[in-house]
């Protein structure tokens, strides 16, 4: 049904004018990066996902729209504030959770663990070909056996002359199948800490294999990873990675970039389940005449809302150096359990019609359960925040 195609464009829905506090860098971003999604992103996007197909050609457009490479300054990347690092994420995933997934993973985790855990050399020789894309990253944390406890991660690195061997295996690892530079997180088998090596690909040992069967981010690859016997040059150990605390520091970041995410997610359910609503005619009305129809957008729009300000919050917070990583394991839980509210009903409320990819809510349906899973599950986030309220840690 063609006349439904318009469904995933904006509607701008800002109930409680958020937008007013843009500055206007934060603007820009978040402009250019609609304007994007909206004529580039959603006219192709369904049959994209429907095939498993990753979007290059929208890919390739990220850097001149200026915005790879989060908030890291110099090298070539984008250089933006926290909140508008924030705003970008929302936008990309309002187009499409596979397509803000790959930037998630390429910049957010793995050119940022480079900008925070490698010496300025090591910046130098690898984010500025990361900011143009030239070179795509990828991050290898967890583990078949190491979810939620990735602290106890078995992957060893053993120190062989000028070389560090890596043995382990590796699970759910996005871009792992295509990416050039792979941020791997492995113990030091002398000291027993946790360190992070920057492995070049392709190279001897290295194996990446993509996992099948995908209902949620069909678009972008996870995989499983194989070390066997890789040789990694001392120089390319991240040298202020030293323990797994170094590596927590770039997980909270993109802790709080999942709550952009599923805000993301959730504004594309509303805009399409009310833009239904008003156009969509049953026993001779339209279905926002009714009142319970009225009711569901209502709590949708509640729900949307309180999820704008929570993201507002920690963008202002992050802006002043100040995000704390429960607070952000707070937001990435309340919003994507509220995203996962809005869009079940937005998926309802179309009826027969909201199964199908032309009405751009089914894809968000299926992704938001990938954003509400990883960088930490909703019982992890619930133990770190318990922890941080009640001062009693209940998991090791």
């Amino acid at each position: 049904m063609a006349e439904y195609a318009h469904l995933g464009e904006s509607l701008g829905t800002d109930f409680f004018s958020v937008r007013e506090q843009f500055t206007e860098e934060q603007w820009e971003r978040f402009a250019t990066t609609r304007k994007f999604v909206d004529s580039e992103v959603l006219p192709g996007v369904g049959d994209l996902w429907e095939r498993a197909e990753l979007p290059w050609e929208l890919i390739r457009r990220l850097p001149e729209l200026g915005i790879v490479g989060e908030d890291i300054r110099g090298h070539g990347a984008a250089g933006m504030s926290p909140m508008a690092c924030g705003l970008v994420h929302m936008e990309l995933h309002r187009g499409d959770g596979s397509l803000g997934t790959f930037l998630g993973v390429h910049a957010g985790l793995a050119m940022q663990s480079i900008a925070m855990c490698g010496s300025e050399e090591q910046r130098g020789r690898w984010l500025p070909s990361m900011s143009t894309l030239d070179k795509v990253g990828a991050f290898a944390l967890t583990e078949p056996d190491h979810g939620s406890d990735s602290v106890a991660l078995e992957t060893s690195a053993r120190r062989v002359g000028d070389h560090w061997v890596l043995e382990g295996r590796k699970r759910w690892i996005g871009n792992a199948t295509i990416a050039d530079l792979v941020v791997v997180w492995a113990r030091d088998t002398d000291s027993g800490e946790v360190k992070g090596f920057v492995v070049e690909t392709p190279t001897d040992g290295f194996e990446a294999t993509a996992i099948s069967g995908k209902l949620s981010l069909r678009s972008i690859q996870q995989a499983d990873i194989t070390l066997t016997g890789v040789r990694v040059p001392e120089e390319n150990r991240l040298v202020n990675a030293r323990t797994f605390d170094d590596c927590a520091r770039v997980l909270a970041n993109t802790r709080a970039i999942c709550a952009w995410m599923a805000l993301g997610h959730a504004t594309a359910g509303y805009d399409a389940a009310l833009r239904y609503a008003k156009e969509r005619t049953q026993f001779g009305k339209p279905l926002a005449s009714f009142q319970i129809v009225q009711q569901r957008l209502v709590h949708m729009l509640a729900d949307l809302t309180g999820m704008q300000l929570y993201c507002m919050q920690i963008g202002r917070l992050a802006d002043a150096g100040r995000l704390s990583p429960t607070v952000a394991g707070l937001a990435k839980m309340n919003n994507t359990r509220a995203a996962r509210r809005i869009l079940s009903e937005a998926r309802d409320l179309l009826g027969g019609n909201g199964i199908l990819l032309e009405h751009h809510v089914a894809r968000h349906w299926a992704d938001i359960e990938a954003v509400h899973t990883f960088e930490g599950t909703e019982t992890i986030q619930t133990l770190i925040v318990g922890r941080d309220v009640t001062g009693i840690g209940a998991f090791s």
